[in-house]
């Protein structure tokens, strides 16, 4: 699973809020249309995002294969047909075209994960979101980005011990049911330890949260982020001048990354 890791990139410079607009834009845009060119400007743009957080795309890989795996699988089932010719094109192509936009975002989104600290990203959601509400997002989204890679693991080294038990050669409705099983108890016992060790460090709804202040670069992000988010709007003309955008932020980061 990926997380923090410090480091003084452009991505690392930015303040966690332009960064969060700036992924939420790009979402938007990439499930605006499934052209091969709007594509192609999704997929540098999240290219130029890897490139501003240095994160290897192996990484990215590796992290997301299982979801990577199911979107693969989209477009085989998508043209499985029962009866001649037995596979059609067209809907593979349709189906190829629609899971295609889901990559770039989990890219961006990988990026946000390694060059954002968990108290940097509770503290933007707090400043967003007015009142209670966005306490409680900011403390739900802060103890999800701790707990969740906690819970992948210990489903791994449960799996790892039932290979290492001879559990491989046992059905697979046997192991699914076992690793559900101990995954659930390890699950609630994290959270009873995690309610206990919240306890004994006095946790609180209103804590002193990070310093957060724009540089000169998240004005522009930001106003990137804000751009993407309206393009389904005006899709036509914005396309004419996405490529200059794209050429603008890659001018921008190389010069920061250097």
């Amino acid at each position: 699973m990926l997380s923090y890791r410090p480091g003084e990139t452009f991505a690392h410079r930015l303040d966690p809020r332009s960064k969060l607009c700036f992924q939420a834009g790009f979402a938007v845009a990439a499930f605006a249309d499934t052209t091969l060119s709007w594509l192609a400007g999704v997929y540098a743009l999240a290219g130029l995002a890897l490139l501003a957080g240095r994160l290897d795309p192996r990484r990215v890989a590796r992290a997301y294969w299982v979801v990577f795996l199911v979107l693969a699988l989209g477009p085989v089932i998508a043209g499985i047909a029962i009866g001649p010719p037995w596979f059609r094109v067209e809907p593979a192509l349709t189906s190829l075209r629609a899971v295609a936009r889901i990559p770039p975002v989990l890219a961006v989104s990988a990026v946000y994960v390694y060059t954002t600290p968990v108290r940097a990203t509770r503290g933007a959601v707090e400043r967003l979101v007015p009142g209670r509400a966005g306490q409680l997002l900011g403390v739900g989204t802060g103890l999800v980005v701790r707990f969740f890679p906690l819970v992948v693991s210990d489903l791994r080294r449960i799996r790892t011990a039932m290979v290492a038990r001879g559990g491989a050669d046992r059905p697979v409705t046997d192991r699914a049911r076992r690793l559900a099983v101990q995954g659930i108890d390890r699950a609630l016992a994290r959270s009873d330890r995690l309610a206990v060790a919240l306890r004994a460090r006095c946790f609180a709804w209103n804590p002193t949260l990070p310093a957060l202040t724009f540089g000169r670069m998240d004005y522009p992000v930001a106003g990137i982020g804000v751009v993407l988010a309206l393009s389904p709007l005006v899709r036509t003309g914005f396309w004419s001048g996405f490529p200059v955008i794209v050429y603008r932020v890659a001018t921008i980061a190389g010069q920061h990354l250097h």
